[in-house]
């Protein structure tokens, strides 16, 4: 039978906003200056403080500073990037921009993220890069095998598009010295409405990457105001994030020790919530050093559960299909079995800032009645 659900559990996930958002916005729209301004610059410094990392350079989108870092680190064609294939599509997308081939390698199936056993394995005469994905908001440190990466001299990209203000021991994520990627999309920890930002290791790459972003321009919106021609001193893209977006991701950063709290709180809310409930594991995200960016459990009868849970008006998810599957990526599928059975079985549950405690026992109720529905329990 169908139930009708609480309005916050429709919903996989939905965007926070604090309220200052509107005012910081419009303080933009008022000033004239809508595109890449100081707000932009002033939010790379404050995300650099609270990293606690020399420089961090702003871009369009988590996917823009995902193919930004690869072609700082030189990755191009003939080359071979390791990535987990249990990650969103935009990850392999910005491989194959670059003209690099993806190596995809399996994932942990108590955590979902890439070890340092699978990328030692994977490693080739090609490699030229290495993508953890910081699945959920967990960090990957990739602790023993480091040293011998930089070694063999390739790159460590870290994509941190879920894992804003999370930490790998005492760091923040993007200051372990890998190119640490980030998306500030709508529903992430930290959000701009769009934007992106990448964690350079080198005052070079900080320079090339924003020079990429501007088109390969070499100079600054207010040293070309000065003369009657600019210099063009490479490739270059259109990945500049404007100050409209800036202003929002700046209302949110003063606000970022609650959102860390209580998506902490909402994540240990559902793993007391979901501890009776027979045939469901919770994917572990280190929630005492992550900022949770999913919630996620694997179940029996997934497809069954899922549609039961819609028809309850649950708003469930699954993040994500494996890449390796996907059509457009065919030429390099591989066998990995628990990438495989893991995109079987995973399911994603309503995770946002309006849940309440009430809604999270709604969902789980709900739950239990779809797997018994399905004959999962």
């Amino acid at each position: 039978m169908t139930t009708t659900s609480r309005p916050d559990a429709r919903r996989n996930a939905s965007p926070y906003l604090y309220g200052q958002e509107a005012g910081a916005v419009a303080r933009v729209l008022g000033s004239g200056q809508y595109g890449h301004t100081a707000v932009t610059e002033e939010f790379e410094r404050r995300v650099a403080g609270f990293l606690g990392v020399p420089d961090a350079v702003a871009v369009a989108s988590g996917t823009a500073a995902l193919h930004a870092a690869l072609l700082a680190a030189k990755v191009g064609p003939g080359d071979e990037v390791i990535v987990p294939s249990m990650t969103f599509c935009a990850t392999v997308q910005a491989i194959l921009a670059v003209g690099a081939t993806p190596r995809f390698v399996d994932a942990d199936p108590v955590t979902l993220c890439v070890t340092d056993e699978l990328v030692l394995e994977a490693v080739g005469d090609t490699t030229a890069a290495v993508i953890p994905v910081l699945f959920g908001g967990r960090a990957v440190p990739l602790t023993s095998v480091r040293d011998e990466l930089a070694g063999r001299h390739i790159a460590v990209i870290e994509d941190a598009a879920h894992a804003f203000g999370s930490r790998d021991g005492t760091r923040r994520v993007g200051a372990s010295g890998a190119l640490t990627c980030f998306s500030f999309g709508p529903i992430k920890n930290l959000t701009c409405g769009q934007g992106g930002m990448v964690i350079p290791r080198s005052p070079g790459e900080a320079d090339m990457i924003r020079r990429l972003r501007l088109l390969g321009v070499g100079q600054s919106q207010s040293e070309r105001a000065n003369t009657t021609t600019y210099r063009v001193d490479g490739f270059g893209l259109r990945y500049q994030l404007s100050g409209i977006n800036a202003a929002i991701g700046l209302a949110q950063l003063d606000h970022f020790n609650t959102t860390e709290h209580a998506r902490r709180c909402l994540w240990r809310a559902y793993q007391q919530a979901l501890a009776p409930l027979d045939g469901v594991t919770l994917v572990d995200v280190d929630a005492d050093h992550s900022v949770p960016h999913l919630c996620q459990v694997r179940v029996p009868h997934r497809d069954e559960v899922f549609a039961g849970l819609r028809a309850r008006d649950i708003g469930v998810g699954v993040h994500y299909p494996p890449n390796h599957l996907q059509p457009a990526f065919a030429t390099w599928r591989r066998p990995l079995p628990a990438t495989e059975q893991a995109g079987e079985e995973i399911l994603s549950l309503p995770f946002h800032q309006h849940l309440t405690e009430t809604d999270i026992d709604h969902v789980v109720s709900a739950l239990g009645q779809a797997l018994n529905a399905s004959g999962g329990a």
